[in-house]
Order: structure tokens, then C-alpha cells, then sequence
């Protein structure tokens, strides 16, 4: 399949930021995991909120406090039909993932006692382990980690051995951040359902770049923020089966989410609105509205092939290179938006910062997954990730910058 064939190029042009020059290069952006480029129509639904519909949501009975209510809603119908969820009751809005699973994690605190298991993968971000080792914390319950395989995978058949403690709680990675693998997540809910433990899978590294189906998953909860998938930083999602949603006491509380308040106590509203507590990001829900538009209108068979020959290409141009280890590659090779890297023994920031100085942006570090590196015996290394207006040509300017850096350093 070549660009020509959904005109790619098209799709790169709504882009503004990629169009710019920095210093005598013109930008290649490979730092989409972090956080992607956000097309003109989203920039453009955020300007029109805040030029004429500007006001807050849910609250008064004037005509622009209708309009952005209406487009704030619209956007949970479109979360709803872009998950699949069951209801729109299901999808509360939130700041980001991090946000959402603190949210879970908060919420779920008095059904914990000490000795409740936690299983978390290892290969997690840390928002999704730090939460759940402060729940832990709260209550004596202990957070087991999932190990993972030579390949940075996680080890499906110590998961089979773990799920024999029972857990409570089972806390996943839909894709890993650092290393774009995919993980069999539905059959590891499956698993965790047949031992009644509740899930938890964090999708922010998903929902840019696979279906996402949450009824086809069955877990408990699913998280995901906007700002991975072309929308605004600012909001992110919560979804939950309605009795799971239900078994959270709100992490805050205020205006929005109430029934009742008087001295004598406090009665809370239904969901979604009793998990809304305070103004929302109106603005960013909105734009991410605006992300959800414009990717169901994109060819999403064709953009998938796109991505998955990308990363093969770059995988392919990486490992012709001598002195550059690669990691978490599977045996399938279906890893999708990332790949992790490191030049010999060179420090990953120096790589990223000579790359920098050619125009080519890529992340390096530990990826906010340190357990992950030291299953690996690194400190950091670096990433390259993709995005929907990623092309051939961005990998080989990487390549030829990377080459250029392997020149200074070694």
C-alpha cells in the first residue's frame, strides 16, 4: 500500500504544527506516545467554543449555557459509540488517564482489606501502578506485579499462576507506552473474571491506533486520555460497567454531582454526573469531540495497514543499523506506534538532543515505566512513535539523523 492510495498526504496537511521549520529543519515529529499533533478541526472547535459558546454546562437557562451543554453531551454519545459502550452513563469525563485510575483506585478503597492481592503489569506506566501501590498502602492490601519475558511481554503463564492468589483487582496495559506491545487483554480479562477479580485496562496508548470494543473486552474499567489521539491535553475518559461505576465513592466532591445538601448530610446524583464533580474542562471535551469526528471519518482499515507498515519499516531500517539494540519486539511482531531503542552504551538523552538539532523529535528516559527498565538492565533508552500523519519519509530522516548522531558519538 503506498500514501497515494487514501492520499495521505491530505491527512499530514491538517497538521499546522507539522508544517513548521526548526532552525534549518523542517520538523519530524516521532513523538506521538508522548503526546500527538492535534489537526486544524480540533484547534478550530475549541476557538469556536470560546468565541461564542462560552459558558458552563448543565447550569443556566440561557441560550449559549444550552448550545455548550448540548456539544458537551454529544461528545459522551460519540465516547459511547467510539468504545462501544453500552450506555452513556458509562463514559465520565475526567483530566486525563492518570486522573481516571486514581479515580478507580480512590474509589474502590473501602472494599479493600489487608491481604487483598493487586496483580499490575510490569510493563505499566506508572499511573498505572503508583495508584494502586497508594491503595495498597491505604488498606494492607499487597500489589503483586505481573512479571514479564526476555521480551519485555508480560509472562502469560505466570499470570495463570498468579490468578491462583485470587486477586481482587487486576490492572492491565492495553498497548505499553515505551514499547508500542499489544497485549492479549481480552483473554486476560477473561481469565480475571472466571476468579472474580475486577479490571482495569489502561487504553491511552490504544484508542489512537486500534478498535477499541469495551463490551468485547468485558473489563470493569477502561481509561484513556484525549490528548493520545489527536485531541486536547485536559480530558480523558472513564468507562466502567454501570455496577463497577457504581461501587466508587467520588473522589471529589462539590457542585455538579449532588442530589441533596443541607447540614445534615449529602445525598449524591446519578452517573455519569456523580463522578463530575466541579466545572469540567468544557473546551478540551469539546476538541476531543472534534478527534473522535474527524478519525471515524478516516479510512480506519487503510490508516491501520499505514501504521503497522511504518513501524515494520522503521523496525527493519533500525536493526540494519550496527551498534542500536531494540526492544520489546515480539515473536508476531505486531507491536503498533513505538519502538524502543538505545545507540551502544550512549546515553539516551544525548541521542535524543543530537536528533533534536536536525529537526527529528523522539523521547527518551525511563517512559514514566521504570520497573520495565530494569526487567530490561536499563536505565532509559530512547523512542520513536508514529502517528497517523507519520510517513516513510519521517523514518528516513530519523535514519539518516540517527546515522549522522552514530558518526559524532561513537
Amino acid at each position: 500500500m503506498t500514501d497515494s492510495q487514501f492520499d495521505h498526504q491530505a491527512i499530514r496537511s491538517q497538521f499546522p504544527a507539522l508544517q513548521q521549520q526548526l532552525g534549518d529543519n523542517p520538523l519530524c515529529y516521532l513523538d506521538t506516545a508522548a503526546t500527538s499533533q492535534k489537526p486544524q478541526c480540533v484547534i478550530d472547535a475549541m476557538n469556536h467554543y470560546y468565541r461564542l459558546d462560552n459558558a458552563n454546562v448543565h447550569r443556566a437557562a440561557h441560550q449559549l449555557a444550552a448550545r455548550a451543554t448540548l456539544q458537551y453531551e454529544q461528545v459522551r454519545a460519540q465516547v459511547q459509540g467510539f468504545i462501544n459502550a453500552a450506555s452513556t452513563q458509562q463514559v465520565i469525563f475526567t483530566h486525563g488517564t492518570t486522573e481516571s485510575i486514581n479515580m478507580v483506585a480512590h474509589g474502590l478503597t473501602d472494599l479493600f482489606k489487608a491481604g487483598d492481592v493487586i496483580l499490575v503489569d510490569s510493563a505499566a506506566h506508572h499511573a498505572n501502578i503508583v495508584p494502586w501501590q497508594a491503595l495498597a498502602q491505604r488498606t494492607g492490601a499487597k500489589v503483586i506485579p505481573i512479571p514479564l519475558d526476555a521480551n519485555g511481554c508480560l509472562n502469560l503463564s505466570a499470570y495463570d499462576a498468579l490468578l491462583t492468589q485470587v486477586p481482587k483487582l487486576v490492572a492491565l496495559s492495553h498497548v505499553t507506552n515505551a514499547m508500542g506491545t499489544i497485549n492479549p487483554v481480552k483473554a486476560m480479562v477473561a481469565k480475571a473474571n472466571n476468579v472474580g477479580a475486577m479490571t482495569l485496562i489502561d487504553g491511552a496508548q490504544a484508542v489512537a491506533h486500534l478498535n477499541v470494543d469495551v463490551q468485547a473486552i468485558d473489563c470493569d474499567y477502561y481509561v484513556f486520555s484525549g490528548h493520545k489521539m489527536y485531541g486536547p491535553t485536559g480530558v480523558g475518559i472513564l468507562y466502567g460497567k454501570l455496577d463497577a461505576l457504581e461501587k466508587l465513592t467520588p473522589m471529589l466532591t462539590g457542585g455538579e454531582m449532588i442530589k441533596t445538601v443541607s447540614f445534615e448530610g449529602t445525598s449524591y446524583t446519578e452517573l455519569p454526573n456523580r463522578l463530575e464533580a466541579g466545572t469540567p474542562a468544557i473546551s478540551a471535551v469539546i476538541g476531543l469531540g472534534a478527534a473522535i469526528t474527524f478519525l471515524s471519518e478516516l479510512p480506519q482499515a487503510l490508516i491501520h495497514q499505514h501504521e503497522q507498515q511504518l513501524i515494520g519499516y522503521l523496525q527493519q531500517q533500525l536493526s540494519q543499523l550496527s551498534d542500536i539494540s531494540v526492544y520489546g519486539v515480539t515473536p508476531n511482531n505486531d507491536n503498533i506506534g513505538a519502538v524502543a531503542f538505545n545507540l551502544a552504551d550512549e546515553h539516551h538523552q544525548d541521542v535524543g538532543i543530537l536528533l533534536d538539532q536536525q529537526g527529528v523529535a523522539i523521547r527518551g528516559g525511563h517512559h514514566c515505566a521504570m520497573p520495565l527498565m530494569q526487567s530490561l538492565q536499563i536505565k532509559g533508552c530512547c523512542r520513536a512513535s508514529i502517528g497517523i500523519y507519520s510517513n516513510q519519509q519521517d523514518v528516513d530522516r530519523f535514519i539518516h539523523a540517527l546515522t549522522e548522531v552514530k558518526s559524532i558519538l561513537l
